[in-house]
């Protein structure tokens, strides 16, 4: 049967190409998986460039295990449904090692319970917002802190009714600005969440410690190369938190590590370099000041700090202020405002004795390399921004900062850099790595149980706030990561364990009963088998298919079956290629599959 190939205009953003035979559909209902039975429409695709795909997406598209929906959204086919299925039982094993139980969450959350816990607004224009009929405020969920502390809140009474561990597997939603890389940054995904419940803050970090060693043990048996970096609680809160990170030339994370010791960061939560103690008098050209704001836009914060410095190998360097240092001083700062000084005046409050009425304030910090006598500079003379003159006259309550109020020690406000020596060991020096974020795992603490009033009675019969966690997993961003960390020229390369198929059998139409009793075999051998019984004569195009497709072993029955009854086993991710005879077919399988 001649190839045939047919454009199919789909919409104004893609184009299938239809790279395969057309044949009569059949369906054969019996005990055995068949391709001829299955979805899974294979073939090339060409995206518009709109900086939404990348090439793994295109390549689990071409596949046949996704299909583009909407912008940020996507449709798994039975191939991408299964993988994805493998990936949530692989998350139940580990899950259920640490006496985890699991629920499913209602996708929808209130408004009101998210104005309770303080995020409502803070979720800004990323919150997917409707109204019901009845004019209630709904959200749907991109996390489910909220609901689950409301449920646990109003169902657990008692310390002896804790420590409490319960996870879901579901779709939550996110109103990206600009939905790409396909599943690493949609609109809807799927995410794996675990909550923690725990009646002293000692048994909580214990229950964290619990969950890390989960979260290697998964990690380490999906076979996928990462890396586990300190991180910044964000606005998820807390005060320890963790990322997993896979190690790619794509990923939106920056990682700092050591090049002697394990020390691994993630540039926001970096530890800062030691502090540099001030030299000289720096002229203003080499001061430069970070602006930012409160959350009630009533403090400005001055940030100062050297445009420069040297870094190890004596090259002057530019300087990045770290937010998370400065959130360290002042709790309430507000990130998200590019033109911090504009919304301070707009949101200007005259000084009043009345301590009822919140009046407007400037607090300026000074990173240690700026000496102290600074502080005593309006930073006026240090900006030329039109606001500056306005605010100098408004007499404004101003403080003054140059050391940490809790160690006393000088503020280091700065980024570490690469080729940093390392802020633990002081030996090695730092490097750069670019990564994907698979999974985080947050210490809350009470950050949730106060506000939504989650208590219990301990031991003396007085009530204390649960101590929480949440741990995530980005299921939806691990197909796309595993997809991209397994791939060659002709396809996808799955590990084992989430393969759609362990193994893929194909022969020529006129073996269709001897493929069918290898099958068997295979089958009745514990192996996770699929038949290609496609009525296709050409055998070399349903190899290239189940290449593509990446099943991790290929049973073919070609020539050397015709001729000597001998079977072809294939393991492309081993550069492996043997043929042997019936009776060695199953144990030559397993045996692949077990190093897969």
């Amino acid at each position: 049967m001649a190839l045939a190939f047919r454009s199919i205009q789909r919409s104004s953003s893609a184009r299938l190409l239809v790279a395969s035979p057309y044949q009569r559909r059949h369906l054969t209902c019996d005990h055995r998986d068949r391709l001829s039975n299955l979805f899974v429409p294979t073939g090339g695709i060409e995206t518009k460039k709109d900086g939404e795909s990348d090439a793994t997406y295109e390549l689990l598209v071409k596949a046949g295990y996704l299909r583009k929906a909407y912008s940020g959204v996507f449709h798994y086919l039975p191939f991408g449904h299964r993988v994805h299925e493998k990936l949530e039982k692989l998350i139940d094993k580990h899950m259920r090692s640490i006496g985890a139980s699991r629920l499913a969450l209602s996708t929808i959350s209130s408004e009101k319970l998210w104005a309770k816990s303080g995020r409502l607004e803070k979720g800004g224009t990323e919150l997917m917002r409707f109204q019901d009929r009845k004019g209630s405020k709904m959200i749907l969920s991109p996390t489910h802190e909220e609901e689950i502390t409301s449920l646990i809140g109003n169902t657990v009474n008692s310390h002896k009714q804790l420590p409490l561990r319960v996870y879901q597997i579901g779709r939550k939603y996110r109103d990206e600005r600009r939905p790409r890389a396909g599943l690493l940054r949609g609109r809807e995904f799927t995410m794996k969440d675990l909550y923690t419940f725990d009646a002293s803050e000692n048994a909580a970090l214990q229950t964290y410690e619990d969950v890390r060693v989960a979260y290697r043990n998964f990690f380490d048996e999906l076979g996928l190369p990462y890396l586990v970096a300190e991180a910044d609680s964000g606005a998820m809160g807390g005060n320890l938190s963790h990322e997993y990170l896979y190690p790619s030339a794509s990923g939106e994370d920056t990682i700092l590590s050591c090049t002697s010791c394990s020390y691994t960061a993630n540039t926001e939560a970096a530890v800062p370099r030691p502090a540099e103690k001030a030299q000289f008098s720096p002229s203003r050209s080499e001061i430069a000041v970070y602006h930012a704001i409160t959350t009630d836009k009533k403090t400005l914060i001055n940030t100062y700090y050297l445009k420069t410095s040297l870094n190890a190998d004596n090259e002057s360097i530019e300087n990045e202020v770290n937010l998370h240092r400065i959130k360290e001083i002042v709790p309430d700062l507000d990130p998200g405002h590019t033109k911090a000084l504009d919304v301070f005046m707009e949101n200007f409050t005259p000084f009043s004795t009345d301590e009822k009425v919140p009046h407007s304030q400037i607090i300026n910090l000074f990173d240690s390399a700026i000496p102290y006598p600074l502080a005593d500079s309006t930073f006026s003379n240090h900006t030329d921004h039109p606001a500056a003159g306005l605010v100098a006259e408004k007499s404004i309550p101003t403080t003054s900062i140059a050391s940490n109020p809790k160690t006393n020690s000088p503020l280091t406000l700065l980024k570490p850099r690469v080729h940093d020596h390392c802020p633990r060991c002081a030996e090695g020096r730092l490097k750069s790595t670019t990564a994907i974020e698979l999974g985080h795992t947050f210490h809350l603490g009470t950050r949730y149980s106060v506000p939504l009033k989650a208590i219990v009675a301990n031991e003396d019969q007085r009530f204390i706030p649960m101590q929480m966690g949440c741990h995530g997993i980005g299921v939806s961003r691990m197909i796309a990561a595993i997809a991209a960390g397994y791939r060659d020229s002709k396809g996808l390369q799955w590990p084992r364990v989430v393969a759609p198929f362990d193994a893929i059998v194909v022969s020529h139409p006129d073996l269709k009963e001897d493929a069918e009793g290898i099958y068997d075999k295979l089958s009745e051998g514990g192996v996770e088998a699929i038949l290609d019984d496609r009525n296709v004569k050409d055998l070399m195009w349903k190899m290239k298919d189940a290449d593509l497709v990446g099943y991790p072993v290929m049973v073919v029955l070609g020539t050397p079956w015709k001729k000597e009854k001998l079977v072809e086993v294939q393991a492309r991710r081993k550069k492996f290629k043997v043929t042997v005879p019936l009776e060695e077919v199953n144990s030559t399988v397993k045996g692949l599959l077990a190093e897969l």
